[in-house]
């Protein structure tokens, strides 16, 4: 796609959404299927006129798109629409067609002995209850006419199915395939097993049967890179039917899954990198539409942890986009669930953010914003960023839903840190900073003080606002002060044991040395 702009001034001027469009930094760590709901927000963009894009582009970019994909009839509705209506089809999409086609039949047919069995709830059920449900049982069984081929053609349909846009088809396979190599824990009926446990005997072989999978990993019993393959789809397959609660399941997943490969060294350290970088992408979609309200806690969570913060500074420093947002938007938040050490929660979510920020080489009216008032306390340039933020959050994908809530809790980020440098504020003035009139700007104040949100009272007389003493509690400064004292602890203990260590092999190369020494003099 190509932005067309009439002069090189005008993005700044007018706040043209193109020049903080992140679309062609983000799409190399999507999958293509994910591209197309991106591509048809900036199509909204195109006809509200709020972005300089072509929309001829656009198609021809969702054209390149669907190439690779199964979904060849959605492929020549938009070759027409890019060449016109009366365009004839490419005889290479036609072959195309015909070729999906016989796929289609050939895997259909393949997979269907292990379709039908998925199908037969009875049976299926019988064969979970007696442990062989899985691969090696199945194959091993003439009575179903299994084989591993069969299994690898279901697996092969359910890709081929969710290629063709079928993704709730393609889920539903991908399931089955997962049980597979599962073991959940049993569901016991009411009063099984109490015999056994009346005398605290239970044999061997129970506590066989009972051994479960990972709990976080779909309860798979062990987990190899075509299996973390598979994981990748059934979160795809999740984030595209906007299944968001089952998406997060699969989220965590697929990272524990990372995880599990890298520590046991089934993968490189890059390659784990690698893939740690596009589950952040595609955590996007999950965070940003989380309805219960955690979504940007577990978000801000994840991407400062250690191993994700390396990709952030490393592959992806255009997400601290994502990140300063959630954490301004989750800010007061967690700091009602910290309750009186509420400041202080704050203060530490600003101070991590601020770290993160000086470590990535990426700006935009959003990072601006919270470095001008928070690192450099700029209200004016603070101002005119926040102007620029909501050009930003209206036309990106991810934040467009939360420009209003964003643009409140920047009006309120800026009130609270002009607050901690003024202890009487003139109302016009305060107006101005928070890009209001006097009015409109009382009646927000005399709102966050009967929430309880404010600690200020407002001089009518004077025309001014008289903030509150708002000192630290003793409380807050020990809990502040001792909260890292544990982490702090055990990391001294692991310098001290390492250092010994040291000391003693250093002792025994010497006393090998000196026992060499005597040996080669007799």
């Amino acid at each position: 796609m190509t932005a067309t702009t009439d002069s090189s001034t005008a993005a700044l001027d007018t706040g043209d959404a193109a020049t903080y469009d992140l679309t062609p930094l983000i799409s190399p760590y999507l999958d293509l299927h994910m591209m197309f709901p991106l591509l048809e927000y900036i199509d909204s963009l195109i006809s509200a006129g709020t972005i300089s894009y072509s929309s001829l582009d656009v198609a021809q970019a969702r054209l390149e798109l669907l190439k690779p994909t199964h979904m060849v009839d959605y492929a020549m509705d938009i070759y027409r629409e890019v060449h016109g209506v009366d365009a004839s089809i490419p005889q290479e999409m036609e072959d195309q067609k015909a070729g999906v086609f016989q796929e289609l039949e050939e895997l259909r047919e393949g997979q269907m002995k292990f379709d039908e069995l998925c199908r037969s709830e009875e049976t299926r059920a019988s064969l979970v209850n007696n442990n062989q449900w899985n691969v090696k049982s199945l194959t091993s069984m003439a009575t179903y006419e299994i084989t591993p081929e069969t299994i690898a053609a279901y697996y092969k349909f359910a890709k081929f199915n969710f290629d063709c846009g079928d993704y709730q088809q393609g889920r539903d396979m991908l399931e089955n395939y997962i049980s597979l190599h599962a073991s959940p824990p049993k569901q016991r009926k009411d009063g099984e097993g109490d015999d056994e446990d009346e005398y605290g005997a239970g044999s061997k072989s129970n506590v066989e049967e009972e051994k479960t999978g990972n709990a976080n990993m779909y309860y798979l019993t062990s987990i190899d890179v075509p299996l973390l393959q598979v994981l990748w789809g059934k979160l795809s397959c999740e984030i595209l039917v906007e299944d968001w609660e089952e998406a997060s399941i699969a989220l965590n997943a697929v990272k524990t899954a990372i995880e599990s490969l890298a520590t046991s060294h089934k993968i490189t350290a890059l390659e784990a990198l690698h893939q740690r970088t596009w589950l952040l992408h595609w955590s996007l979609f999950v965070f940003w539409n989380d309805a219960s309200g955690k979504g940007l806690e577990s978000m801000v969570e994840l991407f400062t942890s250690e191993k994700y913060l390396q990709a952030v500074t490393t592959h992806a420093p255009h997400l601290l986009r994502y990140l300063t947002a959630a954490v301004l938007l989750c800010k007061r938040r967690a700091a009602k669930k910290a309750g009186s050490n509420s400041n202080a929660e704050g203060r530490r979510l600003l101070r991590d953010l601020v770290k993160v920020m000086q470590q990535c080489e990426y700006s935009d009216p959003i990072v601006e914003f919270v470095d001008k008032l928070s690192v450099k306390f700029d209200f004016e340039a603070a101002q005119s960023q926040l102007a620029r933020c909501e050009t930003v959050l209206s036309s990106d994908f991810f934040l467009c839903k939360q420009t209003e809530l964003f643009m409140e809790e920047a009006r309120i980020f800026v009130f609270e840190n002009y607050c901690r440098i003024h202890h009487k504020i003139d109302l016009t003035t305060l107006g101005e900073k928070l890009a209001m009139d006097r009015d409109r700007a009382e009646r927000w104040i005399v709102d966050l003080i009967r929430n309880a949100l404010l600690d200020a009272k407002i001089d009518s007389e004077e025309g001014c606002v008289v903030m509150g003493t708002g000192s630290t509690s003793v409380y807050e400064q020990v809990m502040e002060k001792t909260k890292e004292l544990t982490a702090r602890s055990g990391g001294l203990v692991v310098n001290l044991r390492g250092y010994q260590n040291d000391i003693r092999r250093e002792k025994v190369r010497k006393e090998r040395q000196a026992k060499e020494a005597m040996e080669a003099e007799y």
